[in-house]
């Protein structure tokens, strides 16, 4: 007795269709990826045509988007109406300092997380995450008063010490990325005489540079961008570039020029984009290797 099998029937696949669909996705993201970036492009193009008017073309009805003759002299206006450089020297200062303490005790309590042993440790970490979702603006003002009253409005000591409180964010980042490297290495050290805060400095630290580049830049441009605590806790003479370019460019009647304040605006933008175009790599680097692990 003989069986007999049928041949499977193979359906044919269309090249050309799975190709046309293979084409149009990748098409479709393109597109989503160039409607997303003028959104978020939009307003800085829109800040750089409004440098270059005059300020009868910014208030002119309707609306001219781009300026008749560029106003050139805008940028070297706003350079010179005001100590430009001097208070952006304020800000690099303050943002430096702190951007270096806040990464530095981040990493030192985001190590201690990782790899030592100790009684309510989770606990202890769930607590600095559940910091994050108190808004800063509501312990601002308690902050002013404690401050104020130990004589440290108008300086700069108020950063120092909150660099040196470090950042629940950045523990968290460092956390992650301390609790993946291999237990072996650790090992290694320990057999060799080294203590914890060796093996911080000499192994854990230089392995983590690309978390310590993310977390001084993050830090860097937070500060460099905050308006409200240095409008706050320091005077006009010390205060940063945020506050200066919203505290001069008026005229002679004390009317805010706005096409002389955009330009100042611009030049103090630009610092920023020039950082994150040059250390992107390092903020992807960054997301990979401190993915979220228990």
């Amino acid at each position: 007795m003989t069986v007999t099998t049928r041949p499977r029937v193979q359906r044919a696949v269309s090249p050309t269709g799975r190709t046309a669909k293979n084409r149009r996705r990748p098409a479709t993201i393109y597109i989503l990826i160039l409607a997303l970036s003028v959104f978020f492009v939009g307003p800085f193009l829109w800040l750089v045509l409004a440098a270059l008017k005059t300020p009868e073309e910014w208030a002119s009805l309707p609306i001219s988007i781009w300026p008749e003759h560029a106003q050139w002299s805008n940028f070297f206006a706003a350079l010179t109406d005001m100590n430009f450089l001097g208070y952006a020297g304020n800000s690099m200062i303050l943002a430096t300092v702190y951007s270096v303490l806040v990464t530095l005790s981040s990493a030192a309590v985001g190590f201690g997380f990782a790899r030592l042993t100790a009684p309510g440790k989770k606990a202890l970490f769930v607590v600095v995450l559940s910091t994050m979702m108190i808004p800063q603006i509501l312990t601002l003002l308690p902050t002013y008063v404690l401050f104020s009253r130990i004589g440290m409005v108008n300086t700069y000591w108020p950063w120092v010490l909150w660099g040196m409180a470090a950042s629940p964010y950045l523990v968290f980042l460092f956390r992650q990325f301390f609790a993946a490297i291999p237990r072996e290495l650790e090992d290694a050290a320990i057999i060799d005489g080294a203590g914890w805060l060796r093996m911080f400095f000499t192994i854990f630290l230089p392995l983590s540079r690309p978390v310590l580049i993310t977390s001084f830049l993050l830090s860097f441009t937070g500060t460099w961008g905050d308006y409200i605590a240095p409008a706050l806790f320091l005077d006009l003479d010390r205060t940063t570039l945020a506050v200066a370019i919203t505290a001069w460019y008026q005229d002679p009647h004390g009317n805010v020029i706005p096409t002389v304040q955009a330009a100042g605006a611009v030049m103090y933008i630009i610092p920023v984009l020039l950082i994150f175009f040059f250390a992107q790599r390092y903020f992807i680097r960054s997301a990979v290797g401190s993915g979220v692990k228990g």
